[in-house]
């Protein structure tokens, strides 16, 4: 065999083998990019019970524009149903903590209460405020069960501003941000309950 027909097979040999790796990365492709997706949803929706759900919420966003509230501002949100039913709107909230800013995920029950909350993103300082990531959160475990009006408007406050709710240590302004931002998110829901649990089908 001379040099110019090993030359030949060689390269025959490279363009195989990169065929048949593209051939591979493509019919792969569209698995990976749905474990993706299931961790993704899995690490979003960590906050619902299991059973109070048995569509993909994250597949079924609401038609919600961006709405600046008193304290904060909704980004989206998405509707959990099951059987067809709504059960619970996700609303991602945003507002401005200690540090910068602090995205939320607030869960509220079809009946306007507060199913749970968690934290999506946040940059305040380590070892007191950015405890608002932790997961689970005591804290933030609190609110559930809440509505607009439970506790009365002006209760939905620090103990130490004759409000309701403790504070996480060392965190005043950061557990204000958040304590605010629940709180707009509940009056938006109850505000705005028919559009947000029927703009979206449920089949």
């Amino acid at each position: 065999m001379n040099r110019a027909t090993s030359v030949v097979i060689v390269l025959l040999l490279a363009a195989l083998g990169i065929g048949a790796t593209y051939l591979a990365q493509r019919s792969s492709a569209p698995r990976i990019a749905a474990e993706q997706r299931a961790i993704d949803s899995r690490r979003l929706l960590d906050l619902l019970p299991a059973d109070s759900y048995d569509n993909q919420p994250l597949e079924q966003p609401l038609r919600l524009d961006t709405a600046v509230l008193a304290n904060s501002t909704l980004q989206g949100g998405y509707l959990a149903t099951k059987a067809g039913q709504p059960t619970i709107v996700l609303l991602r909230s945003q507002s401005m903590g200690y540090a910068g800013s602090i995205d939320l995920l607030i869960a509220i029950a079809v009946n306007g209460k507060l199913v749970a909350v968690k934290t999506l993103r946040q940059s305040e300082t380590p070892g007191l405020g950015a405890r608002i990531a932790d997961w689970p959160n005591a804290w933030l475990n609190d609110f559930a069960g809440r509505s607009r009006n439970e506790p009365a408007d002006n209760r939905w406050a620090l103990k130490k501003d004759q409000g309701e709710f403790d504070q996480i240590a060392g965190a005043t302004i950061t557990s204000r941000t958040v304590i605010n931002a629940i709180h707009d998110a509940l009056r938006y829901f109850d505000e705005h309950r028919q559009q947000l649990i029927g703009d979206t089908s449920h089949e």
